[in-house]
């Protein structure tokens, strides 16, 4: 598992280091995907493109989602499947991933590794030798104050040692995005036009990198919680967070609803519900691990939604820079700049609309509908984008088949 992602990474840079080759020994290329596409002897193909993209994506995403601690008796199958649900995310709205990991950075206390180790389900409560449910930090602070547990004594070098990642494998990542954009940089000073596609994944990898920072500190992929033992002589505990069941078909509403309408207050909603399936396997909810909103201080909401929707308008901000890019018609063309404006504009209104509702109680409902609104435009706006660059690869510039003449950029500097 842990070598799975490196494999992945090293797999997609082949074709990317092939299309580096005709500039080292003038061997020609065949450009494939586009009839009308030149050959020359500095050229790439529409292969090679999406593959030097979906390499910096999945770099950004996969190895930058740092999850929950799982069930421990959930098999791998269940482990890979939600980190992928947790990556599909990270590609469609990557604000929202920078949400959860700023609500969990904000929670973090102790030192910031044993707060993400709390947070996330690293501690596991054992009743008569029986694991019974995950601690969360306020219950496992409460039992040792009462007795009833000993103190966990671990240091942070010991979670550090659990963790499957580390600076180097996190620093990899960090330069396949360092690389990717200086490819862009250098093909913008040399007048070489850029794809959607390439537009597209310097967004979500410069969002993603965002995430990467407030996660820094948070252990990776930890395969099973520390176990904290119940003292024979006190009372077993009658209630825990995270074995209490919270669903029904009001709450599971308003699970679609913030899902599907509320980007940027998600995290909000679904810390107060623990769904069946995490109960059971004795885990964190997927997107949970921090500060419940009722525990939350204002402040900390604040910070929260201007991270978020900072994030979105920055999201947005960076499809902008296809401004001027020639599209097959000029419909498309104002399409992607609309869709742009819209990306950029929602997050503005959901922010001041839910710092409305945060600081004001009155016409409560008028506020909502409006964030609903918003946020709906918002996601109307994404999968235009998203269909845009579909539609894209039907007709490409021939510039874009051109590849970087470093040689020349390098006697130029």
């Amino acid at each position: 598992m842990t070598l799975l992602p490196f494999t992945i990474l090293s797999l997609l840079h082949i074709p990317f280091v092939y299309s580096s080759l005709p500039n080292l020994n003038s061997a020609s290329v065949t450009t494939l995907g586009v009839s009308d596409s030149p050959c020359s002897n500095s050229t790439r193909t529409l292969w090679e493109i999406i593959w030097s993209c979906a390499a910096t994506l999945f770099a950004c995403t996969w190895t930058a989602i740092h999850q929950n601690v799982p069930g421990m008796d959930e098999r791998k199958f269940t482990i890979i499947s939600r980190r992928l649900g947790i990556m599909m995310m990270a590609l469609i709205a990557p604000e929202l991933m920078i949400t959860w990991a700023t609500a969990q950075f904000l929670s973090a206390r102790w030192t910031v590794t044993h707060g993400f180790f709390a947070w996330m389900g690293g501690f596991m409560l054992y009743v008569n030798d029986e694991p019974r449910a995950t601690l969360t930090p306020d219950e496992l602070l409460g039992f040792v104050h009462e007795g009833s547990v000993k103190m966990p004594v671990i240091l942070e070098a010991d979670i550090e040692d659990r963790s499957k990642g580390d600076a180097l494998s996190k620093g990899i990542a960090m330069l396949q995005l360092a690389w990717f954009v200086i490819q862009l940089v250098a093909r913008y000073i040399q007048n070489l036009p850029i794809t959607l596609l390439e537009l597209d994944t310097l967004a979500v990898a410069a969002l993603t990198s965002i995430g990467y920072g407030f996660w820094w500190k948070k252990p990776m992929d930890v395969g099973r919680p520390y176990a904290v033992c119940w003292k024979a002589t006190a009372s077993p505990p009658r209630k825990l967070t995270y074995e209490c069941i919270q669903y029904s078909p009001v709450k599971t509403g308003m699970i679609f609803c913030s899902h599907a309408f509320i980007p940027f207050s998600i995290l909000w909603v679904v810390t107060h519900i623990i769904p069946p399936h995490a109960a059971h396997s004795q885990r964190v909810p997927s997107l949970g691990g921090h500060e419940s909103i009722e525990h939350r201080s204002h402040d900390h909401d604040i910070i929260i939604l201007l991270i978020g929707c900072f994030s979105g308008t920055v999201f947005g901000g960076i499809h902008c820079l296809g401004w001027n890019i020639l599209f097959q018609g000029h419909a498309e063309q104002m399409l992607w700049r609309t869709a742009s404006l819209v990306i950029v504009s929602a997050p503005v209104s959901i922010l001041l609309l839910s710092s409305y509702m945060i600081w004001d109680g009155d016409n409560l409902r008028i506020a909502f509908f409006a964030a609903i609104t918003s946020s709906f435009i918002y996601i109307v706006g994404r999968i235009t984008v998203i269909v845009l660059i579909s539609k894209s690869f039907r007709s490409l510039l021939p510039g874009v088949y051109d590849t970087v003449a470093w040689t020349r950029l390098v006697l130029h500097l």
